[in-house]
C-alpha cells in the first residue's frame, strides 16, 4: 500500500473522531442512536467518496481504498464510544444521594497530589469501600494542607468527609467541573477533613521528579525553583504559584509551562550531539532511554507523547540513514496515540501541540522567506511564534474567548531567556539525581534568567490591554476558519491572496459577536452568593450592578463577560453593604466609565477606581442604562432598585444586611408599584409581599425562599438554574433547566 492510501486512512479515523462534535460530545451526553447514525454516516461516505473523488482527482485510489476509509471511519467513531468513561453500576457516586453527613471512604490514590488555587491539597482516589461498604469509581478529593502533605500515588488511605456532586457550568463561560471529571471517569467527589494512611509509600516516578524540585529550590528559592522545575518538568508535576502561573497564561506563554515537543526538541539535540562519534544504533538506544525517562518523569501527557514518539521516528531515521518526512511522522503520531486513546481527540494539550507543530513545518519556512532582508537568526525568532500563533490562535479563541493581545512580541523576546532556562535546567535535573547538591548550584546559575523571565512577563500583563476579550466563537465558525487556513497551504493560487482571507476569517470571527453585542437587550442574574450579580446589556451599553468578592469575579463575574466579549463597562453600581474588594480586580481588568456607589460604603470602601468616575446612588435617582433599560433607585438601605424595560419591570430587592427594625413596614414605605418581575436576595420572601408586587417571575437563590411554591408565577432559583437570563423578544432562558423548578407560587 503507497503512502496516498496511508494518509486517507489515518485522515479518515482522525477526520471521524472530530466529527463527533457534530453530536455535542463531549460537552454533552449523546445517546447510541446518534452514535450509531454518525457511524453509518461515515460508512456512507466512503462509498459516495469512491465515486465522486476520482472524477476529480486523477491519481485517487480506486473504490476499495474509500470504502476502507469508510469503514476506519465508522470504526473510529465506535471506538470512541467504548472508550467514552461510564459509571459502573457499584459507582460511589450513586450513593451520594443516599449519604448524609460525614461519609469515611478507603481506596488507592491515583495521581501526584497538587495543590488547588485555595491551598488545599487534590487528587483523585480510587474508592474501595465507603463506611465499610464496598463499592467502585474514582474519586475528586480535596483535604486541607496538613492533611495531604506526605501523601503520594498508589498510597492506601481512609478519608473521612462530605460526599458531593460535581456541578456543571452555572452560567456560559463558566468551567465545566461536572464534564471535566466525567471524561476522566469520576462521577463525585470528596471533601475530607481528616486522612489517615493505610499502607507505606511505595516507589514512584514521582520521588525522583520530587528529588529534581527540591534541588532546584534549594538555592533559587520560590518561586524562582518552582518556575524553573516547572519549565523542564510541566506545571502538572510542580506546585506553581498562582500568580505565576496566571501571568504567564495572560501573557500568552502558558505553553512554556507544559512539558511538550520544544523540551523533546531540545533535549534530544543535546544527547545527538554529544553522541555524534557514536555509532547510529546506540545512538539510537541512548535517545530511546532518554525519551523514556523524560516521558516518566513528565507524566502520560499528550503533548509529551507526541513529541516523544516524533523524536522516536527521527532517531528511527538516523539510525537507518533514511529520510523522514515531517509531516508523515506528524501523522503517525497523531494516529497512533488516537488508537491508543480516542479520548485525546477533544484533550486541549493534544490539539495545540498538533496544531502548533504544523504550523512550524509548513508555515515557518514561508514566513523566514518573507523576512530574508533580516539576519537568519531574527527572522527564525519572529517567525518561529507567528507560525505557532497562526494556526493555534482560532482555537484559544474558541476555549477561552480572549486573546493576549502581546502575546507574539512576548514570545520573541523570551525565546532565548526559555532556551537557556530550559537547557539549563535539564542539565541541573540530570546532575540533582546524582549529586543534589551540585544540581542545585547548577540551578542557582539560571536565577538571573529566571527573574528576568518573571520581569518581562510582568510588564506585558501590566500594560493596558493585556488581554482582549473576543466572546464565544461557535464550532462552525472554527471549521470555516481553519478550511481557510488550510486552503492556503495547499492550493498555490488560492496561497496568493492570504491576505484578504486572513482578513476575511477575522471578518468571519468578530462580525457576529459585535452585531450581537449591539443588537441585543439583555439581563443576566448571575448564581453569586450572597448577593446575585446582574449584567444588563442595552445595545452596546453594559452595566454591572454587585461584583462579590475576588474569588466571584474570577470565577463568576469576568468568564461571562469575556463568554460575551465584554471588555468595558459603562456603569458599575454597587448595592452592597459591605463594599467588596471584588471591584478591585474589575477596574484591574475592565474599562469602567462610571461607579456609582452609596456614600457611606465608598468613604470606607475602594479608593482607586482606575479612572472610573465616581457617582453617590441616592434614593430617587434614575440611570438611564441605554435606549432600552432605566433604572431607578427606589431605596438604599436596603438597596431597591427597579429596571424599566419594553416588555415590563423588574424589581430588585437586596434584603440583605443590615436588616430593618420591621421588614414590613420597610417594604410598605418604599414606593414600589408593581413588577412584573421579583429578583430576590435575602431570606424567606412573604406572600403579603409577593401580593403588594404581584409579579409574574420571581428569581431567588434558592427555592427554599419562596415557600409552598405552586402554579401561578415562575420561579427561578440559581442555586439549581444556574445563570438566569432575559432577553428581549426572546423571554427568561435558564442555563440549567430543570423541570421541577419552573412551578409556581400562590
Amino acid at each position: 500500500m503507497n503512502a496516498t492510501r496511508w494518509v486517507i486512512l489515518c485522515c479518515a479515523y482522525g477526520a471521524s473522531l472530530l466529527s463527533t462534535a457534530i453530536l455535542g460530545f463531549p460537552t454533552r451526553s449523546v445517546s447510541w442512536q446518534q452514535w450509531g447514525g454518525l457511524a453509518l454516516s461515515w460508512a456512507i461516505l466512503g462509498v459516495v467518496a469512491g465515486f465522486v473523488v476520482p472524477r476529480f482527482w486523477r491519481m485517487s485510489p480506486r473504490l476499495p481504498i474509500w470504502i476502507a476509509a469508510g469503514l476506519v471511519g465508522a470504526l473510529a467513531v465506535s471506538h470512541l464510544q467504548l472508550r467514552v468513561p461510564q459509571m459502573a453500576r457499584n459507582d460511589l457516586s450513586l450513593l451520594v444521594p443516599q449519604l448524609e453527613g460525614l461519609a469515611t471512604v478507603r481506596g488507592q490514590i491515583l495521581n501526584m497530589p497538587t495543590l488547588n488555587r485555595k491551598q488545599n491539597v487534590r487528587f483523585l482516589l480510587a474508592a474501595e469501600t465507603v463506611n465499610d461498604r464496598a463499592i467502585s469509581g474514582k474519586v475528586y478529593v480535596t483535604v486541607p494542607l496538613l492533611q495531604g502533605t506526605g501523601l503520594v500515588p498508589r498510597q492506601g488511605i481512609t478519608i473521612r468527609g462530605i460526599l458531593y456532586q460535581p456541578k456543571p457550568a452555572a452560567h456560559p463561560g463558566a468551567f465545566d467541573f461536572q464534564g471535566f471529571l466525567a471524561r476522566q471517569g469520576v462521577f463525585s467527589g470528596l471533601k475530607g477533613y481528616s486522612v489517615e494512611s493505610l499502607t507505606e509509600a511505595p516507589w514512584g516516578w514521582w520521588q525522583i521528579r520530587s528529588r529534581i524540585i527540591r534541588a532546584q529550590v534549594r538555592w533559587l528559592g520560590s518561586p524562582t525553583g518552582q518556575l524553573v522545575s516547572s519549565i523542564v518538568l510541566g506545571r502538572r508535576a510542580v506546585d506553581l504559584p498562582d500568580d505565576i502561573r496566571e501571568a504567564f497564561i495572560q501573557a500568552g506563554l502558558a505553553h512554556v509551562l507544559a512539558a511538550s515537543g520544544f523540551h523533546v526538541s531540545l533535549l534530544l539535540g543535546v544527547i545527538l550531539s554529544l553522541t555524534r562519534s557514536l555509532a547510529g544504533g546506540t545512538r539510537l538506544w541512548i535517545g530511546m532511554v532518554a525519551l523514556s525517562i523524560y516521558v516518566g518523569l513528565t507524566g502520560v501527557q499528550a503533548s509529551v507523547m507526541r513529541a516523544a514518539i516524533m523524536g522516536c521516528g527521527a532517531l528511527v531515521g538516523l539510525a537507518t540513514e533514511r529520510k523522514v518526512k515531517p509531516l508523515g511522522l506528524l501523522l503517525l503520531a497523531a494516529t497512533l496515540l488516537l488508537l491508543c486513546n480516542p479520548l485525546w481527540i477533544w484533550d486541549l494539550g493534544f490539539q495545540l501541540s498538533f496544531l502548533a507543530t504544523l504550523g512550524l513545518m509548513v508555515t515557518t519556512p514561508r514566513i523566514v522567506e518573507k523576512l530574508d532582508w533580516l539576519p537568519p537568526t531574527i527572522a527564525t525568532l519572529i517567525a518561529v511564534p507567528l507560525a505557532a500563533s497562526l494556526w493555534t490562535l482560532p482555537l484559544l479563541l474558541y476555549v477561552f474567548n480572549t486573546v493576549a493581545t502581546y502575546s507574539i512580541p512576548t514570545n520573541i523576546l523570551t525565546t532565548p531567556l526559555i532556551s537557556a532556562i530550559s537547557l539549563g535546567g535539564m542539565v541541573s535535573a540530570l546532575v540533582a539525581l546524582i549529586f543534589p547538591l551540585a544540581g542545585s548550584a547548577i540551578a542557582w546559575l539560571l536565577y538571573y534568567p529566571a527573574q528576568i523571565l518573571i520581569a518581562i512577563v510582568q510588564f506585558f500583563t501590566h500594560l493596558p490591554g493585556h488581554s482582549w476579550a473576543v466572546g464565544k466563537i461557535e464550532l462552525w465558525q472554527l471549521f470555516l476558519v481553519y478550511g481557510a487556513i488550510f486552503l492556503i497551504w495547499q492550493l498555490k493560487h488560492v496561497r496568493r491572496y492570504w491576505g484578504g482571507i486572513l482578513l476575511f476569517c477575522i471578518l468571519l470571527i468578530i462580525a457576529p459577536i459585535y452585531y450581537n453585542h449591539l443588537t441585543r437587550v439583555q439581563i443576566t442574574v448571575l448564581p453569586t452568593q450572597p448577593l446575585p450579580a446582574i449584567v444588563l446589556e442595552d445595545r452596546g451599553k453594559v452595566s454591572l450592578i454587585n461584583s462579590g468578592d475576588e474569588d466571584t469575579v474570577r470565577y463568576t463575574v469576568l468568564p461571562f463577560l469575556r463568554n460575551r466579549g465584554i471588555n468595558s463597562l459603562h456603569f458599575a453600581i454597587d448595592s452592597q453593604y459591605d463594599l467588596q474588594q471584588g471591584w478591585l480586580s474589575i477596574f484591574e481588568d475592565l474599562k469602567v466609565k462610571t461607579f456609582f456607589a452609596i456614600p457611606e460604603r465608598q468613604k470606607s470602601g475602594i479608593k482607586d477606581t482606575k479612572g472610573a468616575k465616581y457617582q453617590p446612588l441616592k434614593a430617587g435617582q434614575t440611570i438611564k442604562l441605554g435606549s432600552a433599560l432605566t433604572l431607578k433607585v427606589m431605596h438604599t438601605s436596603p438597596s431597591v432598585f427597579q429596571v424599566k424595560t419594553q416588555e415590563g419591570q423588574w424589581l430588585l430587592v437586596d434584603w440583605q444586611t443590615p436588616q430593618p427594625e420591621n421588614p414590613d413596614r420597610t417594604i410598605q414605605s418604599v414606593p414600589i408599584a408593581q413588577s412584573e418581575i421579583l429578583l430576590w436576595s435575602g431570606e424567606t420572601l412573604k406572600p403579603e409581599w409577593l401580593k403588594t408586587i404581584q409579579p409574574k417571575v420571581v428569581i431567588t437563590a434558592s427555592e427554599k425562599t419562596v415557600p409552598n411554591p405552586q402554579k401561578q408565577i415562575q420561579l427561578y432559583a440559581t442555586e439549581r438554574n444556574g445563570s438566569v437570563q432575559w432577553q428581549l423578544g426572546k423571554g427568561f432562558e435558564a442555563n440549567i433547566e430543570t423541570t421541577d423548578l419552573n412551578n409556581s407560587i400562590p
